[in-house]
């Protein structure tokens, strides 16, 4: 592996380019931006959007709080469980059945679940899925947890850079960022691997 010092633009471009000259491009495909908050994964997300549509490719922007389990459910343990956090509060079933395997068997995504500000069913309808449609999907935790995606982008951080960027009130959730590094590794699992510690200086992981 090697490390190329880019652009937040290369970065983008690197991304949107694994998706043309796909053979079936009428063919729904799916791709998740992972990274700690402080990364801000929604920000490369939100600028894949337009470079895909110029490029042709319907997108359907989708975020992963907006399908949290039912805070019954994710706080059983308490609101600062870390391995809750890790494991409990990602509607993975309802992420899958309702976008991510949805829009591939069905033809037609939801854009979101339920509120992660008042727990209440968003009531959201189905979007017909038009040919080719890219789904864009953001958040932390979510590799390794069976999302059904095509292409995982990881926004990677040292463990110290994690600890500087994580607010004081949420030190409890590193202990959840941790245990993701050992058990999902994240680096190793994603398809696209940019290192983030300066965010404006990213680079790229790349194969030699």
């Amino acid at each position: 592996m090697r490390v190329q010092a880019v652009t937040f633009e290369r970065v983008v471009a690197h991304v949107v380019e694994r998706f043309l000259g796909d053979d079936d491009d009428a063919r729904p495909a799916r791709v998740l931006v992972d990274g700690h908050p402080s990364t801000r994964p929604e920000a490369l997300a939100d600028a894949l959007v337009e470079p895909l549509r110029a490029a042709g490719r319907p997108v359907a922007r989708v975020r992963v709080r907006d399908f949290l389990r039912p805070a019954s459910l994710r706080l059983e343990r308490g609101r600062r469980d870390p391995d809750a956090l890790l494991e409990e509060w990602i509607d993975v079933g309802g992420l899958n059945r309702e976008v991510l395997t949805g829009i591939v068997r069905r033809g037609r995504w939801l854009p979101s679940l339920r509120d992660p500000a008042t727990d209440r069913a968003t009531r959201a309808a189905y979007v017909d899925a038009a040919p080719g449609t890219v789904v864009v999907l953001d958040g932390s935790l979510a590799l390794g947890r069976g999302l059904d995606v095509d292409l995982a982008v990881h926004l990677a951080l040292q463990p110290a850079t994690e600890t500087r960027n994580t607010p004081l009130d949420e030190a409890w959730t590193l202990a959840a960022y941790g245990r993701y590094r050992r058990e999902a590794q994240p680096e190793r699992r994603a398809d696209v691997v940019a290192r983030v510690d300066h965010p404006d200086r990213p680079a790229l992981v790349l194969p030699d």
